[in-house]
């Protein structure tokens, strides 16, 4: 699994760098120690904690809306059967869900603590791997 720079976590939770590291400080997020001696999160503990932030609150009113959109986040759960899989992804305060094959999910490699870009258009949702991690 990835360990990720503390602004990489930051970028994906939606927040700064520097209430990643107040969460690590308080005890709330684990951290490593990465290659260059600097702390980090491993992505398997990043996904677990984004899970814990899920309660967003309500969106307001809207004055305008796109139909395609596309948010980086990071895998929490993949739930695979014979035929199909579920992905969910935490992005930002959204939890997202898509539902693929099973074949799908194997190829992209989804497992919990990947980062993933979700398109979502209607109520099909796309998984795409970033191209700077394959």
């Amino acid at each position: 699994m990835p360990n990720l720079r503390i602004s990489e976590a930051a970028a994906l939770l939606g927040v700064s760098d520097d209430t990643v590291r107040r969460w690590i400080d308080q005890g709330r997020l684990g951290s490593v120690t990465l290659g260059n001696g600097r702390k980090g999160v491993s992505g398997t503990e990043l996904a677990t904690f984004a899970q814990s932030l899920t309660e967003a609150g309500e969106p307001g009113v809207t004055v305008a809306a796109s139909a395609r959109n596309r948010m980086r986040g990071i895998v929490t759960r993949v739930l695979k059967d014979g035929v199909m899989a579920q992905v969910d992804m935490q992005a930002g305060p959204f939890r997202i869900t898509s539902l693929m094959s099973r074949e799908s999910a194997d190829e992209l490699g989804l497992e919990v603590g990947s980062i993933a870009v979700a398109s979502i258009k209607s109520t099909h949702v796309v998984v795409e791997i970033p191209e700077a991690l394959r």
